[in-house]
């Protein structure tokens, strides 16, 4: 009989879920709304119809990130910091160090044994080592945030923006704009400023390589240029650099459930039922 497994990521913007067995089965990624359960419920439901399974197919749930509470089915629940090792470490076994940039906030953490964090750092108090610093700065510029990479690697001379504080760098871009500043040389100055923000954070724990970049903001190849020119190396990004979290939980469950057969007894699992996943 085969053990499926699922890992399930609520992230502040984006909500994703992983099932596989020896290798990936199925992903589902959407954005995350207001009502986290209920959305829990859609994505999980979605992914065991791609993937051809009935809901007690799957061995064990774990959930991860800043939502993992709101996972009614889950039968356990990890840390975003362990999920994400674990993900990133399966797929790059050489990797020593992440650098994760989201929607609302940015980590750097370090990978020991096995997968395991070593070390980590974050910024979640502040927009501007996030995702949202990009947004509000294309917004200020009235470019689609998707636009943003491809821009910035146009910039021959990327202007310096000095301001650290989101609120007063969109002033800056706009008063820089209507100076005379190119729009290429702008976005990729403003890629510039984020990836010096998140070296300066992640450099606290000592960078090692191989790093590897995570998160929503890892599909703008403008900030995997500008993050590999600030650390002086390449960055290797995942083919889908948002499921490394709902992976990592997926292979942490696979775990627990193989240690605990191996000591003579199943896992604890939480009381579940189809009817908790129907799409409501």
């Amino acid at each position: 009989m085969t053990d499926y497994f699922a890992g399930i990521d609520i992230g502040s913007t984006m909500t994703k879920v992983v099932i596989l067995d020896d290798e990936v089965m199925a992903s589902v990624t959407g954005p995350t709304g207001p009502e986290q359960r209920r959305l829990a419920n859609r994505v999980m439901a979605e992914a065991l119809e791609r993937a051809g399974l009935a809901f007690e197919d799957i061995s064990y749930i774990v959930s991860t990130g800043y939502g993992r509470l709101n996972v009614p089915f889950a039968d356990k629940q990890i840390t975003e910091i362990s999920c994400h090792a674990k993900g990133v470490a399966h797929l790059f076994p050489q990797a020593k160090t992440v650098i994760d940039i989201g929607g609302q906030d940015s980590k750097g953490i370090k990978i020991g044994r096995n997968g395991r964090p070593a070390n980590f750092i974050m910024n979640d108090k502040c927009a501007a080592g996030s995702g949202r610093f990009l947004e509000v700065l294309a917004d200020a510029l009235e470019v689609e945030v998707g636009e943003l990479g491809e821009l910035s690697l146009k910039g021959t001379e990327p202007a310096p923006i000095s301001n650290m504080c989101t609120v007063w760098a969109e002033q800056e871009v706009v008063s820089r704009l209507a100076d005379g500043v190119s729009l290429p040389d702008l976005v990729a100055g403003i890629h510039e400023s984020l990836a010096n923000r998140v070296v300066r954070m992640v450099n606290r724990m000592k960078v090692e390589e191989k790093v590897v970049f995570t998160g929503g903001v890892a599909l703008n190849m403008g900030m995997v240029k500008a993050l590999s020119d600030r650390l002086g190396h390449e960055v290797l990004v995942p083919a889908e650099p948002l499921l490394t979290g709902a992976l990592g939980a997926a292979l942490l469950g696979k775990d627990i459930v193989k240690k605990a057969m191996e000591q003579g007894s199943p896992p604890e699992r939480k009381e579940r039922s189809l009817k908790e996943v129907e799409i409501l």
